[in-house]
């Protein structure tokens, strides 16, 4: 945690939500950080509040996630949701039970007191989201309601003679409505400065940067993504020419990617080599059609590329590394459980004996897309849909050979043109083309052929844990269509994904 800002900390109870309070609670411009629930901060200094998150558990069960919370209750403002607010009325002595109807999905509030801080300017019939199967029947000695629903006796609640509260709903989702107003009320009690804003962030970090790193030069891989590429402007607008950037051209990027990112990253001021390794990644992908063994090639082909252009330069001390936030968050282990490893361009460190700087490891998407704005970067650029780390890779189903990614490369980016042409890029979270190791017949003139499928994929969402296909005009379709049969040679047909995650993936590979 970084030790001059003012912070709310999330202890998490395995909610699926609880990088939703943090990301609602930093839009409100407070630094918020998410811990496990049994290891609190030892550096307390600079927290101004605590916030326990929702769980999937019930409070009575015996595997149950539970903690001391002695040493918070009275001594910081605290907020529990969901079961955190149930798990303190049970240490408390209170009664959490089986609901007789299982509460999940929107409620009306009533009985709001607007005199109690937390629910100030919240409103009697407003709409909250439940989601808990048990539910508080008695609430301790000195626990006062403050809102209810039809079916809800303690929707909210407060203890007499503490700055705690807890609310049964989940504040931090959108359905929620006076959700974020809730959050709001909850900072104030904190006495929140309300500090923590791109400017900020970018001002503190490039003072850290230059303090931590003085003259050692920096290497840093860049992909053209968002992450690795605002991590780089940032660390350039600190060190400068001591920041060395390579972009690795490893056959499977878009059309004309490689000649174009690098021309972005030269006006940004870039120190940036690109490498045209094309040959040495169709050389070992030749025959492989397995998914995993070609994500494994192309990441262990990444690695030796990189490490052989790293010693060419001398004088390295550090790697850069464009993690974030969520990065950090699927590392930590609740109860020994690791949701996932550490993922960024894992192996680098230890194999080659530099010292890891990660500029972005506090910050969600959102917010490295913010700084991104800050830094003065095009705004194509910031607004780029995510790219698969193994590029067309996993958008060619099947052998990768140089003609199948000369296919692929045209489909998309007739497919990726034609979304920006008709003002609907930025609607929608991702988009590509999937090129299919399946034939079928055709005419063309009075030709018959036998020729490639390709797979349009556009999905909506907010962070692809989940995804929505999106529902393109029809007139667009067949324009696209028709652009990529007539355009594209060897390919005669063309199809639309509409399957959503769950239960499909949004990359088929």
């Amino acid at each position: 945690m970084e030790k001059d800002l003012e912070s709310i900390i999330v202890l998490d109870f395995g909610s699926q939500t609880t990088q939703l309070i943090c990301r609602r609670v930093r839009e409100l411009n407070v630094y918020c950080e998410i811990f496990p629930y049994d290891k609190f901060p030892k550096e307390k200094k600079f927290i101004i509040g605590v916030i326990l998150s929702g769980g999937p558990f019930s409070v009575n069960d015996t595997d149950a996630f539970k903690s001391d919370l002695s040493f918070i209750r009275g001594k910081y403002p605290l907020l529990g949701i969901c079961y955190g607010a149930q798990y303190l009325v049970y240490m408390s002595g209170g009664k959490v039970e089986k609901s007789g109807i299982r509460e999940y999905g929107r409620a009306i509030l009533t009985s709001v007191k607007k005199m109690d801080p937390l629910m100030k300017n919240i409103s009697n019939c407003s709409q909250v989201w439940m989601s808990h199967g048990d539910t508080i029947v008695s609430l301790p000695k000195y626990f006062i309601p403050i809102a209810n629903t039809e079916d809800v006796k303690y929707a909210a609640y407060r203890i007499e003679g503490e700055k705690t509260w807890g609310v049964q709903f989940h504040p931090e989702v959108s359905h929620t409505e006076d959700g974020m107003r809730l959050l709001d009320n909850f900072l104030t009690i904190c006495n929140a400065r309300r500090n923590w804003t791109s400017k900020n962030f970018i001002d503190s970090t490039i003072d850290q940067l230059r303090m931590n790193l003085g003259n050692d030069k920096v290497i840093s891989a860049v992909s053209g993504g968002v992450d690795s590429s605002v991590c780089a402007v940032l660390l350039n607008k600190a060190i400068g020419k001591n920041l060395i950037c390579i972009f690795v051209d490893n056959g499977l990027l878009r059309k004309g990617e490689f000649l174009k990112v690098l021309k972005d990253y030269e006006s940004f001021g870039l120190n940036v080599y690109g490498v045209d390794a094309q040959n040495f990644f169709y050389k070992k992908l030749a025959g492989v059609k397995e998914p995993e063994k070609k994500r494994k090639i192309i990441g262990g082909g990444f690695i030796d590329i990189f490490e052989q252009e790293a010693r060419k330069i001398k004088g390295i001390q550090w790697l850069a590394q464009g993690t974030i936030y969520p990065d950090v968050i699927e590392s930590l282990s609740i109860r020994g459980v690791i949701i996932k490893s550490h993922h960024n361009v894992g192996g680098l460190p230890n194999k080659m004996n530099f010292k890891l700087i990660e500029p972005l490891r506090l910050l969600f998407k959102d917010e490295v897309r913010r700084i991104g704005y800050e830094l003065g970067m095009k705004k194509c650029f910031i607004e780029r849909h995510p790219f698969p780390g193994p590029g067309l890779g996993v958008r060619i189903i099947g052998e990768i050979t140089p003609e199948r990614v000369h296919t692929l490369q045209e489909a998309d980016d007739i497919f990726i043109s034609g979304l920006r042409e008709w003002n609907l890029y930025n609607k929608f979270w991702q988009a590509g083309v999937v090129l299919l190791p399946v034939k079928s017949i055709g005419v063309m003139g009075d030709e018959r052929t036998y020729e490639d499928t390709i797979v349009l994929r556009v999905v909506t969402s907010v962070d692809a844990m989940t995804a929505d296909w999106a529902r393109l005009p029809y007139d667009f379709l067949a324009k696209m269509s028709n652009e990529i049969i007539n355009k594209v040679k060897k390919v005669n047909r063309v199809v639309y994904d509409i399957s959503s995650k769950p239960p499909s993936t949004i990359e088929w590979e």
